[in-house]
């Protein structure tokens, strides 16, 4: 595991959801946190990996985590992993929300579940029973029906995860066990935060990455397609900085998506991605750059994102000398030109091989991003640039004149080029141009933006 990062948690106390699969733990997380990072569906086993949020009340945080719906069967893929999650949540809670279904009859395995959750507590963690999907008056009765009793837990406190019904009482609820115990909820100050997203096709290895990268086994790792299913963040600190690394679900080309749940969680993927300041592009060295890889690099270049190309799964490559990395590196600059400003990293997620050398080239590539350069500077750059390459011109006859450059944003750097009216200035120019600030300025794995404007002189 990565040493390098440390996992922060403010040091919050932790509220876990627990229960079977389709109680609706993934919609009570979404109303609480005010988010909708959890996916919400009717197919069993739809949440896998641990969700975590901060949720707020009476102006303090506190954590809270979703968890896979469990089945109790081997029907369900990864049943197994999802279980491990929920464990793992269990350990790290300070108070439990045992969420069951008011539309729904009592099952043994909920028994079961309780029995086990009340001895991994050891009777010295709360726990709250949950009665969800108490929509309406008639379903909020059901909350006093005498088989809930057979839990142990009293009588369930009903809400509606959909409607928000009676979540302020249970919020308060989990405020008044909180304020007993040793951890207790505070507010956070806001911080300085780099939001880097991991972004690749299905299995080149994003969540093994992902957890090498913030030094624990937050989500679930497999080969069967589309395991992550939903983006899943961790804020940790390096260096003093603080980095929230998403791991995100693996984009395909819509004609071979498989149902709604894969598309949804591929939709939140990209909305995440546009999101970010920093993107690792994660290829697989063991397979040929595809259709797909293509499109998502034109999709980082469109949407002005910093790029880190990770070359995964170094470990299975022919060789390892300089001249095969070099010649790798040209080959995805000839698939990739327009991501040409990228630093390309050969890693393996499995072996940790140089999985350390990513959080340098995060540090330089957010620091390229903030760069601002003064108008003296800039003056006294297009001055030397255009004496040794003057400008080309596109359409029309007229050779192009530039009269001014500035820069009018960063994060990611935005320059305004003025030119001479009824000119044109060739789109080879222009990336020359923007070759040239970059070596001039520093802006390293930052796209450049450049803005042309007409004027009269």
């Amino acid at each position: 595991m990565s040493t390098l990062a440390k996992i922060i948690n403010f040091n919050l106390p932790s509220v876990a959801l627990v229960g079977r699969v389709n109680v609706g733990k993934s919609t009570i997380f979404n109303r609480i946190t005010e988010t909708g990072r959890a996916l919400i569906s009717d197919i069993p086993g739809t949440t896998r990996t641990r969700n975590i949020g901060t949720a707020t009340w009476r102006g303090k945080q506190f954590q809270l985590v979703d968890t896979g719906g469990l089945t109790f069967s081997n029907d369900i893929p990864l049943e197994e992993d999802i279980i491990k999650q929920t464990e793992m949540a269990l350990k790290q809670a300070d108070i439990i929300l045992m969420v069951i279904d008011l539309q729904k009859d009592l099952l043994p395995q909920e028994k079961e579940l309780v029995k086990k959750i009340t001895k991994q507590g050891r009777g010295k963690k709360p726990i709250i029973l949950v009665g969800n999907k108490a929509d309406s008056p008639d379903w909020r009765i059901r909350a006093h029906d005498k088989e809930w009793l057979k839990l142990g837990l009293g009588e369930p406190i009903a809400v509606s995860g959909v409607n928000g019904s009676n979540i302020g009482d249970l919020l308060d609820l989990v405020y008044k066990h909180l304020r007993k115990i040793k951890k207790q909820p505070k507010t956070i100050k806001e911080t300085d935060i780099v939001k880097i997203s991991l972004v690749g096709k299905p299995n080149v290895g994003k969540s093994s990455l992902f957890n090498k990268l913030i030094g624990e086994p937050r989500v679930i790792v497999s080969s069967m397609p589309h395991t992550t299913r939903e983006p899943h963040d961790t804020l940790v600190e390096v260096e003093g900085e603080h980095l929230l690394f998403v791991d995100t679900a693996g984009i395909r080309r819509k004609a071979k998506v498989s149902g709604e749940l894969e598309k949804m969680g591929i939709g939140q993927s990209l909305e995440t991605t546009k999101r970010s300041d920093i993107i690792l592009f994660v290829l697989d060295a063991s397979q040929p750059i595809t259709d797909q890889d293509k499109q998502l690099g034109g999709f980082l270049n469109e949407h002005a994102k910093s790029v880190i190309i990770v070359v995964n799964k170094w470990d299975l490559a022919d060789e390892n000398t300089d001249t095969f990395k070099n010649s790798i590196k040209k080959m995805i600059l000839n698939y990739f030109p327009h991501l040409d400003f990228a630093p390309i990293v050969f890693i393996s997620a499995l072996t940790e091989y140089r999985v350390h050398q990513i959080f340098p080239l995060i540090t330089q590539a957010w620091q390229a991003r903030q760069i601002s350069v003064s108008p003296a500077a800039l003056r006294e750059f297009l001055r030397l640039t255009i004496k040794h390459h003057l400008p080309s011109r596109g359409k029309g006859v007229r050779h192009p004149q530039i009269l001014k450059i500035k820069q009018i944003g960063n994060n990611p750097p935005v320059f305004e080029i003025d030119i001479k009216q009824k000119t044109s200035l060739h789109l080879s120019y222009v990336n020359f141009l923007k070759k040239r600030l970059r070596e001039k300025f520093g802006f390293f794995a930052t796209p450049i933006i450049i803005k042309l404007t007409k004027f009269k002189r």
